[in-house]
């Protein structure tokens, strides 16, 4: 039999559903996996090992009376972002030392119903603020993937690099995370698995610790398309508790894939082939056009005009939430406190020290572009362009375009405290050049392994969907998946 972690979700539910194994058992291998792996990775920082054992005890005995969810015994990790009930969840931040919620995410809730089981939280950047996962309070996460020929450690991207470097290494079986302009998308393409951010409200943000409110989504990372497809129809629904979730029932997306795409209209966009872009992301995106083009899609030319407006903008609203969101860290009720001289001291020698500096950086960017002298040259014209970016995209899909191919990155994963990236910011923030519309327009996107670059590291494509129109994206990269194949690093750790 093949080893138990290296099980898809879907091979294992058919596994677990068909007594050949037990929800103990592949629990137990991903614990040991786990073990044996996160001191290289450091895609975990918390293993809950005791609950997890516990949890597939209780899926055993559900699938051995004929009652399984349907994702009865599959072990899963955490994005730290997720409240989980007495379990760390501190958003990788100092300023959350020991905060252990009361109560649990409707996302992580609505998994458990279904049988899942927790392996513990993983890492990501410090309240979803990162390309690369380096700005973690508990370091960076190493990407599972290497260069051929070499021992350079590199990014898993971010922020859900933890999410990502935990299901290319076979550490969960798949995870949750979370976009909120290609926390999601990036990472998969750098770790050659497969994301989705599904359309803005389809999964409840309750219970998520927010960065920006407006652009924040959760959704899976997995192997392929199929484990996407499977978590995201648990991960979904309306919740009473999110205003913004919408009262939409949720399909199966699993019944989309394999389906034709014959007449399908894919659009590409003009914009996105941006000055300096590698040859090999040209190459890599021609071949997802060839992939769909033999599938019978028709392939259209599209334009989308403020994309070129569509990263300023961004870093303008995301951080004016964040100031706004983070405003509620003051040491006062929980999480780290640093005492003062007065009530005014503590809040600021608590920030001070809990805050790390790409948090800081984008809280005082915010609090800025927020300031009365400033609201209307830089937020409200951020609101504006949003709305035109908005409009470009209800254009192209109003002309009967079904969905936009596009790169999912501009380059491969790069390295661990790069001193070009570390140094500029702004070349941090380029990363987010094909994902950051997506979330400005609401739409679903989903990154999947389209090839490698020449260095052997994996590249992938994205395809931007109408809202709530998951299952055309779903069908049209599960085509592009099987055209490309499945990619995994070969093991170091």
């Amino acid at each position: 039999m093949t080893e138990l972690t290296s099980l898809t979700i879907a091979e294992a539910r058919e596994k677990l559903t068909s007594k050949d194994i037990q929800a103990v058992e592949l629990t137990q291998a991903y614990l040991d996996a786990i073990s044996a792996a996160n001191e290289a990775l450091n895609a975990y920082i918390t293993v809950t090992p005791e609950k997890a054992i516990e949890m597939a005890k209780a899926s055993d005995q559900r699938l051995a009376a004929g009652k399984g969810g349907a994702l009865e015994g599959i072990p899963l990790g955490i994005k730290d972002l997720f409240a989980t009930r007495d379990v760390h969840t501190q958003a990788c931040s100092h300023i959350l030392d020991g905060f252990e919620p009361k109560y649990e995410s409707t996302v992580t809730q609505n998994l458990w119903d279904d049988g899942a089981v927790m392996l513990g939280k993983l890492n990501m950047d410090e309240f979803a603020m990162g390309s690369s996962n380096e700005s973690s309070h508990y370091g960076p996460v190493i990407n599972p993937w290497r260069a051929e020929g070499s021992n350079q450690q590199l990014v898993p991207g971010g922020s859900s690099g933890g999410s990502a470097a935990a299901v290319a290494a076979h550490l969960c079986a798949g995870a949750t995370a979370t976009d909120t302009g290609g926390s999601i998308r990036q990472p998969a393409a750098f770790t050659g698995t497969v994301g989705i951010k599904p359309t803005y409200g389809r999964c409840s943000r309750w219970g998520t610790v927010a960065f920006a409110s407006s652009l924040d989504q959760a959704g899976p990372i997995a192997r392929d398309v199929r484990d996407a497809a499977i978590m995201l129809k648990s991960m979904a629904s309306v919740d009473a508790k999110d205003t913004t979730s919408v009262d939409l029932a949720v399909p199966d997306y699993e019944a989309s894939l394999g389906q034709s795409v014959k007449g399908m209209k894919i659009g590409i966009p003009e914009e996105y082939r941006v000055d300096g872009m590698p040859e090999e992301i040209e190459k890599l995106w021609a071949q997802g056009i060839a992939f769909l083009k033999d599938a019978g899609a028709e392939i259209v030319d599209i334009t989308l005009p403020h994309t070129k407006y569509a990263l300023p903008a961004y870093y303008i609203v995301a951080p004016a939430e964040a100031s706004s969101n983070l405003a509620r860290y003051d040491g006062v009720r929980y999480g780290l406190r640093v005492d003062g001289k007065d009530i005014i001291d503590m809040y600021e020698k608590t920030r001070a020290a809990g805050f790390g500096k790409e948090v800081k950086r984008r809280i005082m960017i915010g609090t800025y572009v927020l300031s009365a002298g400033y609201y209307d040259a830089y937020y409200l014209q951020a609101q504006k362009v949003r709305t035109l970016i908005k409009r470009d995209f209800e254009h192209v899909f109003d002309a009967g375009v079904d969905a936009i191919l596009t790169p999912a990155t501009p380059s491969s994963a790069f390295g661990v405290a790069d001193e070009n990236l570390a140094a500029d910011p702004v070349a941090m923030y380029l990363n987010d050049i094909f994902t950051v519309t997506v979330n400005m327009a609401g739409l679903p996107g989903i990154a999947v392994p389209a090839g490698l670059d020449k260095k052997g590291l994996p590249l992938g494509l994205q395809l931007i969907g109408k809202p709530f129109e998951e299952e055309t994206l779903f069908k049209a990269a599960y085509v592009i998946e099987q055209a490309a194949g499945r990619f995994t690093p070969a093991r170091w750790w």
